[in-house]
């Protein structure tokens, strides 16, 4: 075997393969999307590029969660030639300060993009240095994912700027592989796949298996029932002139369509009819649901379903659509047959049979059973437990949901570390598993239902067949859902390799010029063509707000925004905009302008919520903002406050009158968040510049629930904060435990080290000296 030699790579560590080092060469002379199957080593094309990039700057590589950044890091300082301080992890964990200090030490920053994200807004790094940055996973590049955001300002700011894209799928459509390169500002594609002959000796066969179970007699009379209740709120839909009236059964895609075409019905000529038409589509949704359960996961995941929606019925917040389906005598029914139903159902029972027989032929073969219903994970883990050889260990995503806990990014690690030691030997994962961590090579993958979508369906398979021949078995309900999926996801991926290759080919006859300073158009080079300026000067678009300030009115104005604003893309916007963000944990409202105007932004959903929801006081809110700021304003943000909840018009308009009228707050309504950026802006500078005033934090939050209280208690201890307070209390439950919890146990807790553990033990352990 040959290795790669390289004075910045150990010797001996990474093997030589060609197709690595051309991907690498291509990735080096322009930003490039290099697409490779799961467990071929995009890493490594990575690390080719980063060692190359090396000597002009810092290196940044970015990866959507905490554990693949550790499993990043641990790569690198294994193979690189650079000392531990050089390769360097960015948590969140990780005070800004220290990050800081590490930013100007360190050669290879390895990061979550969150937080460079908002260690960007908050200047507290830049990157006009960093020489390189990988994607990881760069099929998230859309929407306002930080990926987006961070490639922009690295366009805009560094000096020589090369990224990398690297991922094993990226869509199966034009318009999604467009928005990825377009956001990344990649011009160049690189697509290898087992068909490949560069690629073929390192790929092992992968039989693939599809496996058909009968739906038991017992559920298909259930599913009577449901399907009942279902034709008739359809019915009923016709009925209303809603639907069609032949129609007889909606789709899950026309479900959506219908329900959108009713939103928008609803903000132009709203009525009781679309209103009772909006629940129905919701009940329609949820029975659905059942019926795909009932069909596709078996009776225990179904009852399951249908106890979260008896809980979701019976809570304050609870949805009408929910409340009536609990109340028809036709579901209740289905749940005490449920209840009294004794049956296997088959695809546990199959999947028992083929892990097993598995592990008869190879004891020491490693098992992955990928489910997508967290309720399924548990009673296959558990259904597998029972059979001696198995040891089978769930594996799932980090929220917590009712009864239901996820598992941390600290337990998910230590999970994979025991499966790799074989502690466990088959993996119940949910999608959780499906992206980028560094599994081990498995034997054997099972579907325990298809998936319809290409990317997930990829990254599926590719845990197997990786370093030795791997099989692949896909179980499907006959005549249900999953059959169709099955084959959605065939020709989805089919359909991904043509569009990237055609994608490919497109890309390689267009030059995209970088924008000039002092104008948006963009410019295409084609061919031979002349460049075509996409700016229509006969035809001027509107001026907007921001278009009346001249240069010489321009100041930088200074916005204090609570922390956990971050989330939404409104401070990318006003530091677009030119403004000073300087994040904040604030008690009162959300963006501090002045010493008297602070700003209250909510959503309609965030609006509606906090009046329904338990534990969400909209009035405690608006009498802290009204007491402790002279001109306290809310933006409420969105076009949908009449149809996000099936409320009465007359009952918002109550609100809104009551938070002017009783409040003595401003409303400016705005339609999206770019227009909720540029009237912060906007208002920012005149208070600053025209009436002199300087942006001042202020105010304290009133009465505080227990909850609040004990999260307050346990971040007040120097340099805990909220996040890592309200973790300590997830997990110990109480602040007496906390309290007397030894520096191990401690630091079993996400996000708290050696060094906060024994801050928290010297500050509630040591003697009082008055």
């Amino acid at each position: 075997m040959e290795y790669i030699v390289h004075p910045l790579v150990k010797s001996g560590t990474v093997e030589k393969r060609v197709y690595q080092l051309n991907l690498a060469a291509a990735a080096l002379k322009e930003p490039s999307l290099v697409v490779l199957p799961t467990g071929l080593g995009k890493t490594i094309v990575a690390l080719l590029v980063i060692v190359q990039r090396l000597r002009k700057g810092k290196i940044l590589v970015l990866s959507p969660t905490k554990p693949l950044v550790e499993q990043h890091v641990a790569f690198f300082k294994s193979v690189l030639n650079l000392s531990e301080e050089q390769i360097v992890t960015f948590t969140g964990s990780i005070p800004p300060a220290k990050r800081m200090e590490m930013w100007n030490v360190a050669k290879i920053i390895v990061s979550t993009p969150q937080v460079i994200e908002n260690d960007l807004l908050s200047r507290r790094i830049n990157i006009d240095n960093v020489a390189h940055i990988t994607f990881d996973e760069a099929h998230r590049a859309v929407g306002n994912y930080a990926y987006v955001y961070i490639a922009e300002r690295y366009f805009k700011e560094a000096a020589d700027p090369l990224v990398l894209g690297i991922t094993a799928s990226p869509g199966s459509t034009v318009e999604k592989i467009t928005d990825v390169c377009s956001n990344l500002n990649l011009t160049n594609i690189e697509l290898r796949d087992e068909y490949d002959g560069d690629i073929q000796p390192y790929v092992f066969e992968r039989e693939i298996q599809w496996k058909i179970v009968n739906i038991p007699v017992e559920l298909k009379g259930l599913n009577k029932l449901l399907t009942a209740v279902m034709d008739e709120k359809v019915k009923k839909l016709a009925e209303l002139g809603t639907i069609m009236p032949r129609q007889k059964r909606l789709t899950k895609t026309e479900l959506l369509e219908l329900q959108k075409r009713l939103q928008g019905q609803i903000r132009s000529f709203p009525n009781q009819q679309i209103y009772q038409s909006v629940s129905l589509v919701a009940e329609v949704f949820k029975i659905s649901h059942a019926i795909e359960l009932a069909e596709t996961q078996g009776p225990d995941a179904l009852l399951k379903y249908f106890k979260r929606l008896e809980h979701e019925a019976n809570s304050r917040g609870g949805s009408k659509a929910s409340k009536r389906l609990m109340e028809d005598v036709r579901v209740l029914k289905a749940i005490h047959e449920l209840k009294n139903m004794d049956i296997s159902y088959p695809k546990i029972k199959m999947v028992e049979e083929i892990v097993q027989d598995e592990l008869s032929c190879n004891p020491g073969s490693r098992i992955i059973v990928f489910t997508n219903y967290r309720d399924t994970s548990e009673l296959v883990t558990n259904a597998l437990n029972e059979i001696k050889g198995i040891k089978a260990v769930r594996f799932v995503g980090q929220a917590n949901k009712y009864k239901d806990n996820g598992l941390t990014q600290k337990q998910q690690v230590a999970i994979i570390k025991d499966f790799k030691k074989g502690e466990y030997n088959t993996l119940v994962a949910t999608s959780v598993a499906e992206e980028g961590l560094d599994i081990p090579a498995t034997d054997l993958v099972v579907f325990y239902e298809p998936v319809p979508s290409e990317i997930r369906s990829i990254q599926r398979k590719g845990r197997t067949g990786r370093k030795h021949e791997g099989r692949i078995t896909v179980l499907a309900a006959r005549g249900s859902r999953d059959e169709a999926y099955y084959w959605s996801s065939v020709h989805k991926e089919k359909q991904m390799r043509k569009m990237i290759e055609e994608f490919r080919r497109d890309l390689k006859n267009i030059s995209i010029k970088p924008q000039s300073q002092d104008t948006e158009a963009i410019v295409l080079q084609q061919d031979n063509l002349p460049a075509i300026n996409m700016v229509d000067m006969k035809n001027p678009p509107q001026r907007q707000l921001l278009d009346f300030t001249t240069s010489k009115d321009l100041i930088v104005p200074k916005i204090y925004i609570d922390q956990r604003e971050i989330r939404s893309t409104v401070a990318r916007e006003l530091e677009k905009l030119g403004a000073c963000i300087i994040l904040h944990t604030l008690e009162v409202g959300d963006y501090v302008l002045s010493d008297r105007v602070c700003v209250e932004r909510k959503t309609t959903a965030d609006l509606l919520s906090t009046f329904i929801e338990e534990g969400r006081d909209l009035f405690a809110q608006l009498g802290d903002l009204s007491r402790n700021y002279e001109r306290p304003i809310i933006i409420l943000e969105g076009r949908d406050l009449y149809t996000q909840r099936r409320i009465h018009p007359n009952a918002i308009r109550g609100i809104l009158a009551s938070i002017v009228v009783d409040f003595n707050i401003s409303i400016i309504p705005t339609d999206s968040e770019e227009e909720t950026a540029a009237i912060i802006y906007t208002m920012a500078r005149r208070e600053q510049e025209n009436k002199k005033r300087i942006p001042k934090v202020h105010g304290k939050k009133t009465s505080q629930n227990l909850k609040e209280q004990q999260e307050y208690v346990i971040a007040a201890i120097s340099n805990i904060g909220p996040v890592a307070a309200a973790k300590l209390l997830n997990h110990f439950k109480q602040i007496k435990a906390i309290t007397t919890a030894s520096e191990e146990e401690l630091i079993g807790v996400e996000g708290i080290g050696r060094k906060t553990a024994k801050r928290i033990i010297e500050t509630t352990q040591s003697q009082y000296k008055g």
